[in-house]
């Protein structure tokens, strides 16, 4: 059976169907992943640390001359996404007042597009992309959270900037980057490793997701998640190649990460006002992460796709 070459024809095939069918356990036999030991340690609950040894591997590979381009790389396309959300949201009030339209409000808006899924865009610029969109990370990390929301919302005197959610990004790459630096070796040795991580931590995503999100976020849910994806994928694709990327960065990064179904729950805490609309944007926001966690990787794979087509053109010219 050739399984491994089945899957890699699909875009994103590697991260799209071991999150898929995690999912599909979760939401219809989620006691299979709770059986405890080495089974619900690593397809439950094991995202992070495989993430984590994942951004080591891949850090190897980061050199430290592409360090301040992917720290350029991952500032720009971080307010791009936050500045999309805000004009978007904003915009939505403006003319649809508090309430927005179909239960796509300002702060539903706002919370889906300020921020990014880590693992599906390091898992995607593993795949696809260079030493410097890995590095990007560490800035995009920053999105998680409710922090932009609330700076968008004026309520930024209400939260802290989450520096050790920063610095706890950054440790692992750095940890690679310094022996990946020091040793060619060693860089080898780690950097053959990260492609064998992607499927597993992609499975324990998938393990975190319950598709019936979808169906409690409706239409509405689906929608913003597509234009995540696609209206903000088109101004992050453009930013990224405007300082130098090729763009393979910009669709990584247009998810909206798990944890942003939180983040109206923790605004409402900051500001009981706005608890109606918290509760209501919830499940949309969690339709738009699954929506997204399945969108992204086509993108990503489309451009990738034009961007070696674009080459080709180049070399026969």
């Amino acid at each position: 059976m050739k399984i491994k070459a089945t899957i890699e024809r699909m875009p994103g095939g590697m991260m799209l169907v071991p999150l898929i069918l995690a999912a599909l356990l979760n939401t219809f036999a989620p006691q299979s992943l709770e059986i405890g030991g080495f089974t619900s340690a690593l397809f439950k609950h094991g995202a992070l640390p495989l993430i984590g040894a994942f951004l080591l591997c891949m850090g190897a590979g980061i050199s430290f001359k592409a360090a301040p381009r992917a720290l350029l790389q991952g500032t720009t396309i971080t307010v791009t996404k936050v500045l999309v959300g805000v004009v978007l949201g904003f915009g939505i009030e403006h003319l649809f007042g508090t309430g927005g339209i179909y239960g796509l409000s300002s702060l539903t808006v706002i919370v889906a597009m300020a921020n990014a899924n880590g693992g599906l865009y390091a898992a995607l610029v593993g795949e696809y992309g260079t030493e410097r969109d890995l590095g990007a990370i560490s800035i995009l990390s920053l999105g998680d959270g409710p922090l932009f929301t609330m700076i968008a919302l004026g309520a930024a005197g209400m939260a802290n900037i989450p520096f050790m959610a920063l610095v706890a990004v950054l440790v692992p790459i750095v940890v690679g980057m310094i022996l990946g630096n020091l040793d060619h070796q060693m860089r080898d040795f780690l950097t053959r490793g990260g492609p064998i991580l992607i499927p597993l931590f992609a499975f324990a995503l998938g393990a975190g997701i319950n598709l019936d999100m979808l169906v409690k976020g409706g239409v509405a849910g689906v929608v913003l998640g597509i234009l995540v994806t696609v209206l903000g994928g088109f101004f992050n694709i453009r930013v990224d190649r405007l300082v130098g990327g090729s763009g393979i960065a910009g669709a990584a990064a247009s998810s909206t990460a798990g944890n942003a179904v939180a983040t109206p729950l923790a605004i409402a805490q900051a500001d009981p006002s706005m608890a109606s609309a918290a509760a209501a944007a919830a499940p949309l926001i969690a339709a738009s992460v699954i929506t997204t966690a399945i969108l992204t990787p086509l993108l990503c794979a489309w451009v990738a796709k034009r961007n070696a087509a674009s080459v080709l053109r180049e070399n026969k010219a």
